[in-house]
């Protein structure tokens, strides 16, 4: 069990992290339904196998939101943790190529408003998208392409995903510059859905939850029967 800050740490950490008074924790379990060996947290973690951990199978968020990476010392795959529970490995990402997670920290929500600058070329420029204060499935849907090869996130905090339907590789986008895709650790220019990382601090309605997918239209309802024949008339005697 990892020790656990003392209030002024933790108003501190809150601070410098997520705005006034925000504090963060977060339970990593060894296996996945949240069973065997557990770690708490509630600051940053360069290597969470330091805590007695040889792998990570599930994960419960009390208060966040986090980002948790794939390999030591924040690099490698970004996974987004919000508020909940995450059961196994494929509940915190969707990507198929990575299912470890061995560090992590507290992602910075600093305010309620969201802006965001998408651009075409590095360097910020080329074709530029602004989003304002809404949550985009698909660039194309809103006329813009999926090469973004530079970021401004002027406020908020951000989610871009690989693919359509906020699918894919996860990058993270805290307020600031990013010149060049090499700055958010993604293999190439590809940004295709972005949305807003919220949490209780700021929105009522907490994190995001994936939208239900429109329902499978039901079999076609069986004809009417067709009306009775009539009698048929009697013969001539």
């Amino acid at each position: 069990m990892s020790e656990q800050q003392s209030a002024p740490e933790q108003l501190a950490a809150g601070k410098s992290q997520g705005g006034a008074g925000a504090t963060y924790k977060v339970v990593l379990f060894e296996f996945e339904n949240f069973q065997g060996c557990k770690a708490e947290f509630s600051a940053e973690c360069k290597d969470v196998t330091v805590k007695g951990l040889e792998k990570v199978g599930s994960v419960i968020v009390e208060s966040g939101p986090w980002v948790g990476y794939d390999r030591h010392g924040f690099t490698g795959e970004q996974f987004i943790l919000e508020k909940g529970e995450y059961p196994r490995w494929d509940t915190w990402t969707n990507s198929q190529i990575s299912y470890t997670l061995l560090s992590l920290r507290p992602l910075k929500v600093d305010s309620a408003e969201h802006k965001l600058h998408l651009y075409e070329n590095p360097g910020f420029t080329g074709r530029k998208m602004e989003i304002v204060d809404d949550d985009v499935p698909s660039l194309w849907g809103h006329g813009f392409q999926d090469r973004v090869a530079s970021v401004k996130a002027l406020n908020g905090t951000w989610v871009g995903y690989m693919y359509p339907g906020y699918r894919g590789r996860q990058f993270i986008f805290e307020r600031g510059d990013f010149k060049h895709w090499n700055d958010w650790e993604a293999p190439a220019p590809q940004i295709q859905s972005v949305r807003r990382v919220r949490d209780m601090q700021w929105h009522k309605r907490g994190c995001f939850t994936a939208p239900d997918p429109d329902p499978a239209p039901g079999p076609e309802p069986d004809p009417a029967p067709a009306p009775p024949a009539p009698p048929a008339a009697a013969g001539a005697s």
